[in-house]
């Protein structure tokens, strides 16, 4: 029997719409809300604002994976495994003033389930006048529950426009910045959180003035991903800058710790190592969107999860396509899905022709074809909870000409926002 889910999202005119879709009687997840949610314990595992979460687990925003099917698939697959949804999912980032400018591909990407509680949304921004009005939109319109901000992301196209991570340096624009946005949310119940890096590179470490700022200016929560912008993602995190940032904030508000979580062991190490208030998950949990249940019960002492056998992953993986094919049509779908095919198969007995036809899917009806092979299969992988997704080499951080030369200037970099209009 097929099952109906309904997509949300903001059109062009700010009205919220509601599209209705059945996905494949193959799929035997539902998209039902569980009523035992959040009943395993009373007391939240994790403020943040008026956000009260029972697992202090939170999925970072990747670009082109934490989509509503990519968030929506790891919340099903918390509720079917453990019995409740716990944790936050944050979209992925979208950029203050293509929201303000209502561009059609932006609105899109902050498409959220209709049981999706909290909504939790990121921007990147790098101007407090389109930060203000972004935030101010997402308060009026009712967008989200949540407003994340990016000073995170080492990409050398968003550094050398002093965004992303290059920002923070930027003491008064940073302060600008947090405070535009927590201005815009005033009398609500929307907190306004931060995510950063350590710094651009162990010359300019930029986390620690960057945490106390953002408390200052009424951040509810500061996340830190133990790796400067140089290093990229390459190498090992560093716990020992996230535990000198809890020392250093000192309770005014939580603390998260991002980097190096592959499984539900290493978010116990973390927060036992560095003191910190919560975890943020990425790359860990690529291809592995049963790795929320098992940090969810790691962390909140409920029996681990049995881990999924090849064929209940390929049941995931055409549920993943569904969702997709629900959010942006099948083909476009297909196409999204071919990148995550090499994550979901890590460690699994799949031998190269169907590694290969996999990566050439191109329709629903040939997903289905392609997995009936494996979908009785018991096999469990192996050495699957080793590093995934990016890695490379650390780099020169690029950065716009003198911006190294006054910590303290508050100008707005040239071009930063248009740059990523629409992304």
């Amino acid at each position: 029997m097929a099952v109906e889910s309904k997509l949300v999202h903001a059109d062009a005119s700010g009205k919220m719409e509601s599209v209705t879709t059945s996905t494949a009687p193959h799929s035997t997840i539902s998209t039902a809300v569980d009523s035992t949610a959040n009943a395993h314990t009373s007391e939240p595992a994790l403020r943040i604002g008026s956000l009260s979460l029972q697992s202090p687990v939170v999925l970072a925003p990747m670009a082109g994976v934490t989509n509503v099917a990519f968030r929506t698939l790891c919340r099903e697959q918390e509720r079917e495994r453990i019995g409740s949804v716990a944790g936050l999912y944050v979209c992925e980032m979208v950029t203050a003033r293509a929201l303000v400018e209502r561009n059609p591909k932006t609105l899109h990407m902050t498409t959220f389930a209709p049981d999706e509680d909290p909504r939790s949304l990121q921007l990147y921004t790098t101007d407090p006048e389109y930060t203000y009005k972004a935030a101010k939109m997402i308060v009026d319109e009712n967008l989200a529950d949540h407003i994340d901000m990016n000073f995170g992301c080492p990409v050398p196209k968003v550094t050398r426009k002093g965004g992303g991570s290059a920002l923070p340096y930027k003491r008064r624009l940073f302060a600008n910045i947090v405070a535009a946005a927590v201005k815009a949310t005033e009398g609500t119940d929307i907190p306004v959180t931060v995510k950063m890096r350590v710094g651009i590179d162990d010359e300019h470490k930029t986390h620690l003035d960057a945490g106390r700022i953002a408390a200052e200016e009424g951040a509810a929560a500061v996340a830190l991903h133990g790796r400067t912008a140089a290093q990229r993602y390459s190498g090992h995190a560093r716990w020992d800058e996230i535990a000198r940032l809890v020392e250093h904030i000192d309770g005014r508000v939580p603390v998260l710790g991002n980097g190096d979580i592959f499984k539900a062991t290493d978010a116990r190490a973390m927060m036992e190592q560095t003191g910190c208030d919560g975890v943020v998950v990425g790359r860990g949990c690529l291809g592995r969107p049963w790795l929320f249940p098992e940090l969810s019960a790691e962390l909140r002492g409920l029996p681990a999860p049995a881990q999924p056998t090849f064929g209940e992953v390929a049941r995931i993986i055409l549920r993943h396509a569904e969702l997709l094919a629900q959010h942006d049509g099948e083909s476009k779908a297909c196409r999204d899905l071919r990148k995550h095919m090499t994550w979901y198969l890590r460690g699994f007995p799949a031998g190269g022709d169907l590694r290969r036809s996999l990566a050439r899917v191109d329709s629903l009806d040939q997903l289905r074809a392609e997995l009936d092979e494996v979908w009785d299969s018991p096999a469990l992988a192996e050495d699957a909870d080793g590093a995934r997704g990016r890695q490379g080499s650390p780099g020169k951080v690029l950065l716009p000409e003198g911006w190294l030369e006054d910590p303290e200037d508050a100008t707005v970099p040239d071009g930063a926002e248009i740059m990523h209009s629409g992304g």
